[in-house]
């Protein structure tokens, strides 16, 4: 063992001569490269995620997951902070009345996908119970589906005491454990994935090939690599404002021309495995972004919707 820590201390000592070195004599600029080649490796990732758990996904601001699986009728809340995945409770539920995903506003139906907790609504109507928790259907990918509708709640049952046995596309829950769940969680920092059966849990190799390719993808976009920064997309790719394709390739190609030098940084980064009714392996990967050049600045969220194509990462949805 005092072998192994002397190697690890000569090893981290050397490393690190070497860097102040290379800044001595090539300045910051080539030490953040060494780092930015490190973060767009694979095997890099995946020994950072050695000791985590990514089943529901990599989170770096989210502490906690809620999880409901249609044909269990269940929800189920875990812990997610550190990488570590706790559960804390599990209830049961009843969803729409109408089996599959929500396409239709009045289709009864409890929609697919990833969202967040946006509000929590009071003094409603008696039939929703104490309380409600608004989620934020339709989000970006159901709203390149076409898809429609609002009002999509995590809500109790009726205070008469009548409980329902469907609801309109709600999920619902007994009113007990409705005001337990709202203890356990901090609404801002609470994602909720609503699959249609048992979620296919995420794995180490995946959320290692994402993480790996959003920091090339940055790469390749900051250096204006126009070839590099379009291998990235499907060839389903939509962007928020509904451009396929091959307008993005015209459009990003104009832009890339001027070839500006460009400031971006991409940070608290979370990942989640995407139920979806396409038959498609989707992940949402949402972060904040710091973009200047001299024509933009924008700092804000970047959201992208990423599929697994024959091993292969592509990004499918951009916003």
């Amino acid at each position: 063992m005092l072998k192994i820590i002397i190697f690890l201390f000569l090893t981290i000592n050397l490393f690190s001569k070497n860097l102040v070195e290379l800044y001595r004599t090539e300045g910051l600029s080539s030490v953040q490269k060494i780092f930015d080649e490190k973060l767009k490796d694979e095997n890099y990732w995946l020994n950072y995620l050695s000791d985590k758990n990514v089943e529901l996904g990599f989170y770096e601001t989210r502490k906690y997951v809620l999880l409901t699986q249609k044909d269990q009728s269940e929800i189920a809340l875990y812990d997610v902070e550190n990488h570590q995945q706790n559960l804390i409770l599990k209830n049961s539920i009843i969803i729409g009345e109408n089996e599959g995903d929500k396409f239709k506003e009045g289709d009864k139906k409890t929609p697919i996908g990833v969202y967040d907790l946006t509000e929590k609504k009071t003094n409603l109507d008696q039939f929703y119970g104490p309380f409600a928790l608004v989620t934020s259907y339709p989000n970006l990918f159901d709203k390149i589906q076409n898809k429609d509708g609002y009002g999509i709640w995590i809500h109790g049952m009726p205070l008469n005491e009548e409980r329902e046995l469907f609801t309109r596309g709600c999920i619902a829950l007994d009113n007990p454990q409705l005001e337990e769940l709202e203890k356990n969680i901090d609404l801002t920092k609470t994602v909720l994935l609503t699959s249609p059966s048992i979620l296919k849990s995420a794995t180490k190799e995946e959320i290692s090939k994402i993480l790996a390719l959003i920091f090339k993808w940055k790469d390749a976009w900051k250096y204006s690599d126009i070839d590099e920064y379009l291998s990235f997309y499907s060839d389903e790719f939509q962007r928020d404002d509904g451009m396929n394709i091959d307008e993005f390739k015209k459009f990003k190609t104009r832009i890339f021309n001027k070839n500006e030098k460009k400031t971006i940084r991409l940070y608290n980064i979370d990942i989640s495995p995407y139920p979806n009714s396409v038959g498609k392996r989707i992940f949402k990967a949402i972060m904040d972004e710091d973009y200047i050049s001299p024509s933009v600045k924008f700092f804000g969220k970047k959201e992208l919707y990423l599929e697994f194509i024959n091993g292969e990462v592509k990004i499918l949805v951009e916003g």
